[in-house]
């Protein structure tokens, strides 16, 4: 028998989160993992933040927009382009680099700024190419005016400043927008609740001022304000965006609520015992941020890609200068081809490949009741080859049920259940709770009894309508001296093999029906092995329970391979040896006795409900115990690899068929970009990957 977990007593703890990966501002102004707070309460306030971080370069695009309106308007190039001509009077000649440069202090120091942590971390990546480009752009223009008396630079500055402040607003709410999921689990937890007073008379209150062990009055259509359990009343709760699943759940006296979550028609009164960081719901988002701030193996490589491609702009705008030098001479359209390089090598699309994919990826398979705590583990998933079931508590529910009845003739299965559940009415052994349980189920209507009488070690005893009625197993038929029909025998002999218990029903001493007992298997677990061997993974089942039991299961639920009588401590040595088999290991376990294997396995998944989601060995935490949440995860895992791809592939060959373009290689046909035009290919890239990315959302999980 498994370990349980008191709900009142488990806690989430998952605070080893790890600091952002991306050191320039940039990347940490994207990154809302690096604006949320630890505490539910302060998400709000990070929300706030973010949303302010966007705004602010929404403002100053719009500013320095209409602020280019007139350089635009007053540069001879743009006059001579389109034949017009604007008024002339004191100081319009000035007009062009004075407001071409409050255009690059509103819009373009920002990008200066946010390049210092990269050549400070000695990581040179998109910040330091953008405040190359403007920079050379301004100096040259500035030098043309007091030195070459030229026109300058300062049409080509001001659009190219517009289009970076652009892209760079669109890629801030791209990733605020697939990180909603997050800011709305946030909201999800009310400001006020109703604490009960000794005197029985309620009072409102501010969350924050609850404490342990405070009864609080949860009213129809009202949100939960705290974890706990509930010590009277009935309901249905929604718990889908904490759990993934749609369907209300059922909850009666005894049950656990969670914080945040939906009550439904009826009125509860819970006993707080959880608050503020203990609660489910703050561990949910502090493992969605963790998993948002931890690095894949893909996005090493895309920042990587971005280092490179740094140095390769450096060398491919040198190389221009250097030819167009030769070829013209030094003048402004050196300085062009040159700030075009350096423009369109701007890794904006690299750099939101992989960001956006992760940010979309971990509030999706939240949303799914899929919690992340390391998203290598996700990124791996979709190599495994072999997932490992432990089996009680995860393919199965880790409680006694009746799987099978056999009755005599002239007696219904619904009436001999009816039978068995009456005269258990008065028993508390776990047997009699899953007789009472399926008939429950089935809402059937128990017959009265009366002379309820529990025999030691064999069963128990009642009369109903005169009749004596007996429950129990073989050691009840000794009792009795009563042989089992031959009905009945080979009922009895398969629940045996099958390493089921068999109870009896007895009417006056003779037997009249058997149930099969056992630990009852998850009505989703056959799909979910079904659905496995579908996407091409082995399925192997470990257990500690015996072989007629693995056995039985595993022919049930069309199962590969299982491993039987293993005692907890050596699972991990069975993963190992499936490892050492060339096999690339899943580790599926309720997180209990199963820690050293989720640990040893290539991806470890907890799979558990409620706050059971604190398992520390695991990458990945299945919200609720449904066996097809694996499913998902391997689904979840390939689309969003699928996405990564497709993105690097796009920002990288682009680059590459680019970058000769705006060196001039096609110069001699009559072909050149200019940096305006290059800077919006550049943001166009950027465009592209972000909504290629989004397309993710559209993905259909199992279930």
């Amino acid at each position: 028998m498994k370990h349980e977990h008191s709900s009142s007593e488990q806690h989430i703890n998952t605070d080893q989160s790890s600091p952002h990966a991306h050191g320039d501002m940039e990347m940490m102004e994207m990154s809302p993992a690096s604006h949320h707070t630890t505490n539910a309460e302060g998400e709000h306030h990070a929300h706030a933040d973010h949303t302010g971080h966007e705004d602010l370069f929404r403002r100053r695009f719009w500013i320095c927009l209409a602020l280019s309106v007139p350089v635009i308007l007053y540069s001879p190039m743009m006059q001579e382009w389109f034949g017009f001509t604007m008024p002339e009077f004191l100081g319009s000649a000035w007009i062009v680099p004075v407001f071409a440069l409050i255009v690059f202090v509103i819009g373009g120091v920002p990008f200066f700024q946010m390049a210092v942590p990269e050549l400070r971390n000695r990581q040179p990546g998109m910040m330091t190419l953008i405040s190359l480009a403007i920079g050379v752009a301004l100096v040259y223009s500035i030098a043309a005016i007091f030195i070459a008396d030229g026109e300058g630079f300062f049409w080509e500055l001001v659009t190219l400043i517009d289009v970076m402040l652009l892209g760079h607003w669109l890629e801030m709410r791209s990733v605020r927008q697939a990180s909603r999921a997050l800011d709305a689990l946030a909201k999800l937890l009310p400001d006020i609740a109703e604490r009960i007073r000794a005197d029985g008379a309620t009072e409102t209150i501010p969350v924050s001022q609850l404490q342990k062990n405070d009864l609080v009055l949860v009213r129809p259509g009202a949100s939960v304000p705290a974890d706990g359990l509930i010590e009277q009343g009935h309901s249905q709760v929604n718990e889908a965006m904490l759990t993934g699943e749609s369907k209300p759940v059922e909850k009666n006296v005894g049950a656990q609520v969670i914080a945040g979550t939906l009550n439904g028609d009826g009125s509860l009164r819970v006993r707080v015992t959880a608050l503020g960081d203990d609660t489910m719901l703050a561990g949910i988002m502090r493992l969605v941020k963790q998993a948002e701030a931890s690095k894949s193996n893909t996005q090493v490589l895309a920042d990587r890609a971005a280092g490179w491609l740094f140095y390769i702009a450096l060398a491919v705008a040198a190389l221009t200068a250097i030819a167009w030098t030769i070829a013209i001479g030094f003048n402004v359209e050196v300085i062009s081809r040159v700030a075009t390089v350096l423009v369109i090598a701007c890794p904006h699309a690299l750099g939101l490949a992989i960001p956006l994919v992760v940010a979309i990826s971990t509030t999706l398979a939240a949303r799914n009741g899929i919690l992340v705590r390391d998203r290598r583990a996700l990124e791996q998933a979709r190599e495994i080859d072999t997932v490992v079931f432990d089996k009680t508590g995860t393919l199965t529910t880790g409680q006694q049920g009746v799987v099978g009845i056999e009755t005599i003739e002239n007696v219904t299965r619904e009436d001999a259940l009816a039978l068995a559940a009456a005269v258990e009415g008065d028993s508390e052994h776990l047997i009699a709770r899953a007789i009472r349980n399926a008939a429950s189920e089935q809402k059937l209507e128990l017959p009265q009894v009366t002379n309820f009488q529990a025999l030691q070690g064999r069963g128990v005893q009642a009369q109903v309508d005169g009749q004596t009625i007996l429950v129990g197993g073989p050691r009840l038929l000794e009792m009795a001296n009563a042989n089992i029909p031959d009905a009945l025998a080979e009922f009895s002999k398969r629940a045996n093999d099958a390493g089921q218990s068999a109870i009896y029903v007895l009417r006056d001493g003779k037997i009249i029906a058997a149930l099969a007992i056992a630990d009852v298997i998850r009505p989703e677990s056959a799909d979910a092995v079904k659905r496995l061997h579908a996407l091409g993974v082995n399925v192997i089942m470990l257990t500690g329970d015996s072989e007629a039991v693995a056995k039985a299961v595993a022919q049930t639920l069309g199962i590969d391979e299982y491993i039987a009588q293993v005692l907890p401590e050596n699972k991990d040595q069975h993963i190992v040896a499936l490892q050492a088999r060339g096999k690339r290991v899943a580790m599926v376990g309720d997180g209990v006795n199963d820690a050293p294997a989720l640990t040893r396995a290539n991806v470890g998944i907890a799979i558990g409900s409620g706050t059971d989601v604190a398992v520390e060995s695991a990458g990945i935490i299945l919200a609720q115990s449904n066996p097809l949440d694996v499913v998902k995860i391997f689904e979840l895992s390939r689309a969003s690899y699928r996405k990564m791809m497709q993105n690097l592939f796009w920002a990288t060959g682009y680059n590459v068929i680019a970058l000769p373009l705006a060196a001039g290689v096609l110069a001699p046909w009559g072909i050149l970009l200019s940096p305006a035009i290059g800077a919006m290919f550049m943001s166009l890239s950027t465009i592209i990957v972000a909504i290629n990315a989004q397309t993710l959302r559209r993905v259909k999980l199992a279930g």
